[in-house]
């Protein structure tokens, strides 16, 4: 089975604190501008919904009031991709066809070779095993992860010092094509997301 990253850039302090906000023009706007976007999502998750799952807008409406949530875990995963259509509507979309779709360990992958680039500051598995803001309940799909923006400044710093090296010493580590190709695409979310004070990134993998 094959999974998926989403990948947005993002001002991540100001999205956290749209988790139980109370913002309800950001709802109406939301339900107002992209009903087609939250009807397709409730299309989607139609056998859900049928089972007791709340629908889009309702799953957004906890989101954003921070509750109440359904006690069925078994809906947790509606608030997940309430939070992404969030993060879809107020970010940037970051382009990841080196990501959407993969398998099995590819992200370790990716992670070994940013860091035959010098980065270790960040970890594109990091977004697999990340958990969605407090207090959306946890569940298994989507997960989330986020690259700071102290975080990515030194993944920038690193890769900087780590071509540094490279120069001088006239070697470059090889990587395979379809690594190298993905370990590029994360050098440009982290060169977009540090030209940008406050922002970072933050992914869902499902």
């Amino acid at each position: 089975m094959s999974s998926s990253l989403s990948v947005y850039l993002l001002d991540i302090a100001a999205t956290r604190a749209l988790v139980g906000s109370r913002d309800d023009e950001l709802l109406a706007w939301v339900r107002a501008a992209f009903p087609d976007l939250l009807a397709q999502d409730d299309d989607y998750f139609s056998h859900a919904i049928e089972q007791g799952a709340p629908t889009a807008s309702e799953a957004l409406h906890a989101v954003v009031h921070g509750g109440p949530f359904s006690e069925n875990r078994d809906h947790a995963f509606t608030y997940g991709y309430a939070y992404k259509r969030l993060c879809s509507l107020t970010g940037r979309f970051l382009d990841n066809n080196s990501f959407t779709p993969h398998r099995g360990d590819w992200l370790s992958m990716v992670d070994e070779g940013l860091k035959t680039r010098g980065v270790t500051a960040v970890s594109v598995a990091d977004f697999g095993y990340g958990s969605l803001p407090s207090p959306l309940p946890w569940a298994d799909a989507p997960s989330c992860g986020e690259w700071a923006p102290e975080h990515i400044a030194e993944a920038l710093r690193q890769y900087e010092a780590g071509q540094g090296a490279v120069a001088a010493s006239g070697q470059a580590s090889a990587l395979e094509p379809a690594v190298e190709e993905a370990v590029t695409q994360c050098l440009g979310w982290i060169r977009m997301a540090a030209a940008k004070p406050g922002f970072g990134v933050i992914g869902f993998r499902f």
